[in-house]
């Protein structure tokens, strides 16, 4: 069993599902993307490109490292690895990244619209907004230096102008609930648009609160990780003086 024949696992299993529900756009297309990041290692496992997730296997998985150089893996990465790991560095408390197509963000993302903080339950989750991350060409420098811009407010989910959906998270379960939950509110505020009557949005103190303690549960994942992180160093023996 490889080192990362987990990840991969893990990865395919949550990219497959999100295609069969429609996440990525087409049931038979390769438009969206999935990575995890390889606890303890400037690395991260993600989906490769232009190849249809029905007949994807473990074996076509990519592992990269933050510098883009492939680690294991013969396919080509997909093109927004960078962005992916532009989202890793800035975000610590994050592991996992989908990028999807699903069909009401991204109708969202035509009309250049956030989803302001509708249900308690959905603000608890993913935090106060569900902001707008300025078009840029798909793969392009650009795109990744956008949403590396946008997740500075700690939310879990964002709609890229013209283009989809990024959702994120500790882990791809928890990611992949963050998909579900953005869509729910972009369908319900959507068919609310609609109506052409006001939408209300929950109060500001709640919504400052709802925050507050998804922030705290991110700032607990970050402790984690560095807890972690200094364990592994102080585990490490020193080396010998030189004579």
């Amino acid at each position: 069993m490889g080192h990362y024949d987990e990840y991969k696992r893990r990865v395919l299993r949550i990219t497959q599902r999100l295609s069969a529900d429609g996440y990525f756009g087409s049931k038979s297309g390769s438009a969206g993307n999935v990575s995890m990041l390889v606890e303890d290692e400037d690395a991260v496992v993600v989906t490769p490109t232009r190849l249809r997730y029905d007949v994807m296997t473990v074996e076509d998985i990519c592992v990269v490292g933050f510098d883009l150089a492939r680690i294991e893996g013969e396919r080509k990465p997909s093109i927004e690895t960078p962005m992916h790991v532009a989202t890793y560095k800035v975000r610590a408390d994050v592991s996992a990244v989908i990028h999807t197509h699903q069909t009401f963000a991204s109708a969202l993302s035509v009309l250049n619209q956030p989803i302001p903080p509708l249900f308690d339950e959905v603000t608890l989750a993913i935090g106060n907004t569900i902001d707008v991350v300025p078009y840029a060409l798909s793969g392009s420098r650009e795109l990744h230096d956008n949403v590396a811009r946008k997740l500075a407010n700690r939310c879990h989910c964002y709609i890229i102008q013209n283009h989809g959906a990024l959702c994120i998270g500790t882990d791809l379960d928890k990611t992949f609930t963050f998909v579900e939950l953005l869509e729910k509110s972009a369908t319900i505020y959507m068919r609310a648009l609609a109506t052409g009557k006001p939408v209300t949005v929950l109060p500001a103190k709640i919504v400052a609160q709802l925050h507050s303690e998804m922030i705290a549960r991110q700032d607990r994942e970050i402790a984690r990780k560095q807890e972690r992180h200094i364990a592994r160093i102080k585990a490490v023996p020193e080396a010998e003086p030189s004579h």
